[in-house]
């Protein structure tokens, strides 16, 4: 194995984990929220859906940093770094102020989507209580994005994990309560856990720049300047961009939830399940791309772009290597998955027929989210964004809308009808054809600007 990809594998491991720590915060709230009872998972699913589309494409704006301060640390520019950090706070308070409003305004997005009765007060109380979380989230994201670009996230991984181990328990207590001591508050429990957390994490964040050694060469505590306007409108040309490409990504998906909910209380628990699956089978690809994309961008900062190009080559065998052996391993898997996440045999059966789909889906995933990550090194933002709107909403979204609910196929067809397997089926070809139109681009991406560097 070559060293480059060692140091992608080494580096995208720390990543996951701490990914992974983080996304057990949503597995957790829905095996507490299934033990409350089944509409308390039905409005989780709903609730977290709502919350993620928000959370996520805002998250993606800060994430598009990546590549700039990767590029600055490969030039050796440590004190521009430090400098474009708090640059980015400028984006960070808007991105929050953006958020925040749309969670606390979530009606006409629940109307719209047409989410019965008996779920809309418990996904609203969940929603306002995770509004007051997300400034904190967001300011850890870039803590994140900044370690993950200078290739050192162990600490991220660190405070994570630390969340995770305080998370699970404290979700539990609120949630379910303790005979004679706390009263059970349901779904709405999971939030205040959220919160909590979520101050935790920035608290810890803030501590380490404070007192870690490794930060002072980049003068991150410096007096914050003026917004630069150049830097912003750089920053918003990434950001924009890349931003709304995920938000169309979990709308994508987290939209499915909300059409899901329609067909019951059963498609919308059976389908959590599988969507917690799917988040955690895709922080695999999600690490090895941002791993992959801190290297592509640090040689190309270092004026390097065969040893770019080497970097993304080795990055796209790990991925493709990588969701093979989760696919196959979900195979086998899959009746056990289901059986483990509910007491429900009618959930765990449709759950586990959702699964089998996931194997192809997580496949189609993971190549066209190394893609994303990788063009944006070569600020290439644009066309993911129109591929991910023509193909992930209409044909993912808009094709599963049709089977589920405008067609009435016969029996015995292979795709499915009024049931939460339409959703599915619609938006693995969908991912198969992004994957198709976004693999080529790349490749020239990385093959012309080679050659344009002389190397």
């Amino acid at each position: 194995m070559s060293s480059e990809r060692k140091l992608i594998l080494r580096h995208a491991g720390t990543v996951l984990v701490g990914q992974l720590a983080a996304m057990a915060f949503g597995i957790a709230d829905t095996v507490i929220a299934a033990r409350y009872d089944d509409t308390a998972l039905a409005a989780l699913s709903v609730a977290s859906a709502t919350y993620v589309t928000v959370h996520i494409s805002l998250m993606g704006m800060l994430q598009a940093l990546l590549p700039v301060w990767a590029e600055l640390h490969g030039s050796g520019n440590n004190a521009a770094v430090g400098r474009s950090v708090r640059q980015a706070l400028y984006l960070c308070l808007l991105a929050a102020l953006i958020g925040m409003w749309a969670l606390l305004s979530p009606s006409p997005l629940l109307s719209w989507t047409q989410v019965p009765a008996v779920m809309l007060q418990e996904v609203r109380d969940y929603l306002s209580v995770v509004a007051l979380s997300l400034p904190a989230a967001l300011l850890f994201r870039i803590y994140g994005t900044l370690n993950q670009a200078l290739g050192k996230p162990k600490l991220v991984t660190v405070v994570q994990v630390v969340a995770l181990l305080i998370k699970v328990p404290l979700s539990w207590v609120l949630v379910l309560g303790v005979d004679g001591w706390i009263e059970p508050m349901g779904l709405v429990g999971c939030a205040w856990a959220t919160l909590c957390i979520h101050y935790l994490m920035l608290a810890l964040a803030v501590w380490l720049l404070r007192t870690q050694d490794f930060y002072a060469p980049y003068r991150l505590w410096q007096r914050i300047e003026r917004p630069h306007w150049a830097t912003q409108r750089n920053f918003l040309r990434l950001g924009v961009p890349s931003g709304l490409t995920i938000g169309v990504d979990v709308t994508s998906f987290t939209l499915m939830s909300l059409f899901i909910a329609r067909l019951g209380v059963v498609a919308s628990a059976s389908h959590q399940i599988v969507a917690n699956m799917t988040a955690v089978f895709y922080m695999v690809p999600l690490s090895l791309s941002i791993a992959s994309s801190a290297r592509i961008s640090y040689w190309r900062g270092s004026g390097n772009a065969h040893k770019a190009r080497l970097a993304a080559r080795n990055g796209l065998q790990l991925v493709l290597l990588m969701a093979l052996m989760l696919a196959s391993t979900l195979w086998f898997t899959r009746q056990a998955i289901a059986s483990w996440y509910t007491q429900s045999p009618a959930v765990s059966a449709l759950a586990a027929t959702l699964l089998a789909w996931l194997c192809l889906y997580h496949l189609a995933d993971a190549l066209q989210v190394f893609c994303v990550f990788a063009l944006r090194c070569y600020r290439i933002t644009v066309l993911p964004l129109l591929s991910y709107t023509v193909l992930l909403w209409g044909v993912g979204l808009g094709g599963g809308y049709a089977l589920a609910y405008r067609l009435d196929l016969p029996a015995g067809s292979i795709w499915a009808s009024h049931s939460p397997v339409a959703f599915w089926q619609a938006s693995t070809l969908a991912l198969l054809l992004t994957a198709s139109a976004l693999l080529p681009v790349l490749w020239r991406a990385a093959h012309r600007r080679h050659h344009a560097a002389g190397c």
